[in-house]
């Protein structure tokens, strides 16, 4: 049966979406591998076909897997949603993993008057600086870099973030709450540095997306700048009329 619990208390096809997300999580699964088949999964969950149809379309809607017809079931590349801001954290919470982050900069910086600039702020302004590389499992798959004023936010140089979301600081610790960002969005191409951290080859093709995100109160308040490994995102975009 579909709601069948054998444990007393997880539904069957929880338990197999839970084993799934496992796998992916630890990186045994990586983005277009193949997950077991519905009569695969049904044998060694020992449930029936409709359970583990029901949790393969179940992981299917939250963009975790992708089914391709006459060929299985694969791990999907990771969504960008361009319709909700939302932190790396909310966006792994989303697909059901674990965020993991990588702090390769946090300090205070002087003289970057372009981005002092787009943050509203005079020429000489302190920034801090919070640059981390986003992995999936262990693999790389985002480098990201955060700014803000460091008159007001020096603290977070201090602060867990690699284990902790820069949006949930802000709003906790700061009491500032974040509304919506203006974004440009275009491809490039890896440079030494950039291809040593994403494990690509240099000259790749990536993502790039810049980002000035704006309190509920209007004012500017991180710029970031994202490199996305292009082959490991699919952009999902829902426009409204």
């Amino acid at each position: 049966m579909l709601g069948n619990h054998r444990d007393g208390r997880t539904p069957a096809y929880q338990r197999i979406q839970n084993s799934i997300r496992r796998r992916i999580e630890s990186a045994e699964l990586k983005t277009g591998d193949a997950v077991a088949s519905e009569r695969e999964l049904a044998k060694t969950h020992k449930v029936s076909l409709m359970t583990a149809r029901h949790a393969l379309a179940g992981l299917e809607r939250e963009g975790l897997v992708e089914r391709r017809r006459g060929a299985g079931t694969f791990v999907a590349s990771p969504k960008i949603h361009f319709n909700k801001l939302m932190s790396y954290t909310e966006h792994m919470a989303s697909r059901g993993l674990a965020p993991r982050s990588r702090v390769l900069v946090s300090k205070i910086i002087e003289d970057e008057q372009e981005i002092a600039a787009r943050l509203g702020m005079p020429a000489a302004s302190r920034l801090v600086k919070i640059a981390r590389l986003r992995l999936t499992g262990e693999e790389p798959f985002a480098l990201e870099t955060c700014y803000l004023a460091a008159a007001e936010f020096s603290g977070l140089v201090d602060a867990p973030l690699g284990r902790t979301s820069l949006f949930s600081l802000l709003q906790h610790e700061y009491e500032v709450d974040l509304a919506y960002s203006d974004e440009e969005i275009d491809a490039t191409a890896a440079d030494t540095d950039l291809a040593g951290m994403l494990g690509i080859q240099k000259g790749s093709p990536i993502m790039r997306i810049r980002q000035v995100i704006y309190s509920t109160k209007g004012k500017a308040t991180i710029y970031v700048v994202g490199y996305y490994r292009s082959e490991r995102h699919t952009l999902f975009i829902r426009r409204f009329r």
